[in-house]
């Protein structure tokens, strides 16, 4: 193999026909980095074929010569090996009958991503039951827990403080042993509690067996395509469903809007319906005083005809008044001022005489009285 390559590179170099002597630094770096990316490319798809290979092909741990099945890669292996047999000169046409074509490569990488999804789905069940383990332990600690806290808190109050002889200082043996008696009893009653639980959940588990093996027998149980089904059928729906919330969304929007405008409706009627009822009231008022009004319109009409009539009469006396003489103004006036003189001197004379009649009825009282006393005075002394 030495000499094989020593004399290739030695032909390479007398003729001069070597490709990369006419490339640049930078093409070269690029020419590096492009085959270095093309090489991570081909190991991803040696190492993801491999995967195949092992899954679909398992080889003997014995021997370690892989079992024949018809897969892609059988007859690719196949081809390798007569390809070790064969020349140089026919390796470059059998390594182009080789290579995978790019459905070969879609199927494999496909089915690699169906089985790294099982796998996830494994490993996600897995983890959620170690989780749903853990919680279980961690529920059953706490639960655990609570009650030894609950029962030292009960034995320091029932034995370490209650049950203490005042007089020596020392636990009564008959009340610590009655505790724990009772403690015992209700741990047994606890167990049989959870045996009839326990028993009763194995009679509903065997049920529920019997009806799954009747369901399996009769052909009611779903298979891989009924699920597949049902999950398409889910996922319409979930798109409907969220289709009907944001529907839903555009209708809460909706409604919140009209009750804004609904709540500024309102606002407005109840300042008009407000207006309103000012506006009746005052109606109403004005209503009362327009009724009052023509009530005193009335009365001012008929008293109006009334003083009309008496000035009617008073223009015709004004009409037929004649003015007297000066001498009978003076006569009269003479008459008027004795008439005055004569009226006060009555009135004197009505005074005197009122105070007369008073000090007459006075003393007629007085008399009265001591007419009285004396007729008392005789009663008394005739007895």
């Amino acid at each position: 193999m030495d000499t094989v390559e020593t004399n290739s590179i030695a032909d390479t170099d007398t003729t001069g026909d070597d490709p990369l002597q006419d490339l640049t630094d930078e093409q070269l770096y690029q020419l590096v980095e492009e085959t270095l990316r093309a090489n991570d490319v081909l190991c991803v798809q040696t190492q993801m074929f491999e995967k195949y290979l092992n899954r679909v092909e398992p080889r003997d741990p014995g021997t370690g010569i892989a079992s024949h099945a018809s897969t892609p890669g059988a007859g690719i292996r196949e081809d390798r090996g007569m390809n070790r047999k064969r020349s140089k000169s026919r390796g470059s046409n059998m390594d182009r009958s080789l290579k995978l074509t790019a459905e070969q490569k879609c199927d494999i990488a496909q089915r690699e991503i169906e089985e790294l999804k099982e796998e996830i789905d494994k490993l996600k069940e897995e983890s959620e039951n170690v989780l749903d383990t853990y919680k279980a332990i961690m529920e059953e600690a706490d639960m655990r827990l609570s009650e030894m806290k609950k029962e030292s808190y009960e034995f320091e109050r029932d034995i370490s403080v209650g049950s203490v002889n005042h007089r020596t200082n020392k636990v009564i043996a008959e009340k610590c042993m009655r505790y724990f008696d009772d403690k015992l009893r209700a741990r047994d009653t606890l167990i049989e509690k959870l045996r009839l639980k326990n028993s009763t959940l194995k009679v509903q588990k065997k049920k529920l067996m019997l009806q799954l093996k009747q369901k399996e027998e009769m052909g009611e149980v779903l298979h891989e395509v009924d699920f597949n089904q049902l999950k398409i059928e889910n996922q319409q729906y979930l798109e409907k469903i969220d289709e009907r919330n944001q529907d839903l969304l555009r209708l809460k929007l909706m409604t919140a809007n009209t009750l804004q405008v609904l709540n500024s409706y309102k606002k407005k009627l109840h300042v008009l319906t407000m207006e309103s009822e000012r506006l009746d009231s005052e109606i109403s008022s004005r209503e009362e005083m327009q009724t009052k009004i023509q009530a005193e319109t009335k009365v001012v009409e008929t008293e109006r005809a009334k003083a009309e009539v008496i000035n009617r009469k008073l223009r015709k006396q004004l009409a037929n008044f004649k003015v007297p003489e000066v001498m009978e103004y003076v006569v009269e006036k003479s008459d008027l001022y004795d008439i005055q003189k004569k009226v006060k001197s009555w009135e004197r004379k009505v005074d005197i005489a009122e105070m007369a009649l008073r000090t007459h009825r006075k003393t007629w009282h007085q008399m009265q009285m001591g007419s009285a006393g004396a007729a008392q005075w005789r009663e008394m002394m005739e007895v």
